[in-house]
């Protein structure tokens, strides 16, 4: 994952479920077509929600990668 530019980053380290889900939808919301959102996650159960609600919101998941305390899971808002 290394090498994805991103536009806007949410650190939602230390928040439970839903809170990073809520943290991306926000931050989708917020931004242009075409940008990147970024949010850092240390619930595990992030790296299936987040995924999930970008597929359902037709929006690109672009990945994950593993950071210090958690995980930065990306997503290209294209709708």
């Amino acid at each position: 994952m290394q090498g994805i530019t991103f536009t806007k980053e949410v650190d939602a380290r230390g928040t439970f479920c839903p809170g990073p889900l809520m943290e991306m939808i926000r931050a989708v919301k917020s931004c242009s077509l075409g940008d990147v959102v970024a949010v850092i996650s240390s619930d595990e159960g992030s790296r299936k929600d987040i995924p999930a609600w970008i597929e359902k919101a037709k929006q690109e998941f672009l990945g994950e990668e593993a950071v210090t305390g958690g995980y930065r899971l990306y997503c290209r808002k294209i709708k």
